[in-house]
């Protein structure tokens, strides 16, 4: 069954154009990867379906009742709202009945040998209990320690949420979002902020996820993982792909190719045309006299041309980021070096016993949890920190770039 569906929609932004007649179907229990270049319009498209903003021209349908859950900005709390008071929002309806339960658990205490009061009390307790029991009332706290877990925000959920950084709020907010079990979730660059493993345990979630699912990444091993289907949005046009990340870069790139043989097919054609039309002009012209047959061939001929549905050349090559770095000269063997490096905020140890040689020409990846040091590293190699014990050496003729 149609989740939601797309005809023929067009946005402009300031008199530029982003996209136009775009068409297409997202049904039950999808799992769609949304991706294109930066600028294409993958988030103003994903606004539109969340129905946050409407296209200018065309219209979008959603199946009645459609729940949607988008995360678009990190709300404002009040002061004292902590980050699992946040994350509780997300049942808010049951929390009100829980309220109200207490209530009348109250009421029933103080209605001592009223029968007649206690019995109605009850019956109004039990409607209550069961809308509670259904709704997953019972499971709210179970189910915020598992996002929490999953997520790697439990050191978080005690803390203000007003005072963490920007990072912290989105993966709460992420959070958020799943807790509220949307018919339709649209996330967008869902893997910003979370270390390896809460990537890894995103995706089996989604993947598990009862709903339908609609992500923008530009991750290719998340939506390797996680899509089944690839909507591809360039130039104003989106084409869909019935494949995970990889798939759909090995079928597009066989579109391509397919387009290109026939763009090369009828610019050849034309060639062979355009060839046979001068012929025919010039045999005409020398015919004594003037040959109308002959020009009335080249005339049919330039007609058929001029109705020719010109293919377009398929950008094979797009361009892509310049990026240069400066090597200057070469630095001796040893580029870095760590020996039993120790360092501590407070009462928390990050690390300590760190050892590490790097040699020149070599390629590391620092990897681990967030919060378990890796920024603190290079800062001490380009010296913002220093360690509490050990020896941080950077070899000789070394020079740093940091971005």
């Amino acid at each position: 069954m149609i989740a939601c569906s797309i005809n023929h929609i067009s946005k402009m932004y300031g008199g530029n154009l982003i996209f136009e007649d775009l068409s297409f179907e997202i049904n039950e229990k999808d799992r769609v990867g949304l991706v294109g270049p930066n600028g294409c319009g993958k988030t103003t498209l994903m606004k539109l379906i969340a129905g946050m903003e409407e296209a200018d021209q065309g219209k979008i349908h959603w199946k009645k009742g459609l729940k949607i859950g988008y995360l678009a900005k990190i709300p404002v709390y009040e002061e004292r709202k902590t980050a699992r008071g946040v994350l509780e929002t997300a049942f808010d309806e049951l929390l009100a009945l829980q309220e109200e339960m207490k209530q009348l658990e109250t009421e029933m205490a103080e209605a001592g040998e009223d029968s007649l009061r206690l019995e109605r009390l009850l019956a109004k307790y039990g409607v209550l209990q069961e809308k509670f029991t259904l709704g997953g009332g019972y499971e709210m706290e179970a189910n915020i320690d598992t996002i929490a877990n999953g997520l790697k925000i439990v050191g978080l959920l005690d803390s203000n949420f007003n005072k963490l950084s920007g990072g912290e709020k989105t993966k709460v907010g992420l959070g958020l979002s799943l807790l509220r079990n949307p018919d339709l979730l649209l996330l967008d660059e869902p893997t910003n902020h979370l270390d390896i493993m809460a990537a890894e345990w995103l995706a089996e979630f989604l993947k598990e996820y009862d709903g339908t699912v609609v992500i923008i990444s530009h991750d290719r091993y998340f939506l390797d993982e996680t899509a089944t289907k690839i909507l591809d949005l360039e130039d104003g046009e989106i084409d869909l792909y019935h494949a995970n990340y990889s798939g759909f870069i090995k079928e597009k790139e066989a579109k391509l190719l397919r387009e290109f043989q026939a763009f090369e097919e009828q610019q050849r054609k034309i060639k062979k045309m355009k060839e046979a039309i001068k012929r025919l002009r010039d045999w005409a012209n020398r015919s004594n006299p003037p040959s109308s047959a002959l020009h009335k061939r080249a005339t049919n001929m330039e007609r058929a041309l001029a109705k020719m549905e010109k293919l377009d050349r398929p950008i094979l090559n797009r361009k892509k980021m310049n990026f240069e770095l400066d090597s200057g000269a070469r630095s001796g063997k040893d580029v870095l070096v760590f020996k039993d490096v120790q360092k501590s905020f407070g009462d928390r140890e990050l690390f300590s016993k760190v050892n590490l040689q790097l040699h020149y020409q070599d390629r590391a990846a620092i990897v681990g949890e967030n919060g378990s040091g890796k920024t603190t590293l290079l800062k001490f190699v380009q010296g913002e920190f220093a360690p509490d014990h050990g020896e941080v050496r950077i070899g000789s003729n070394v020079k740093i770039g940091y971005l």
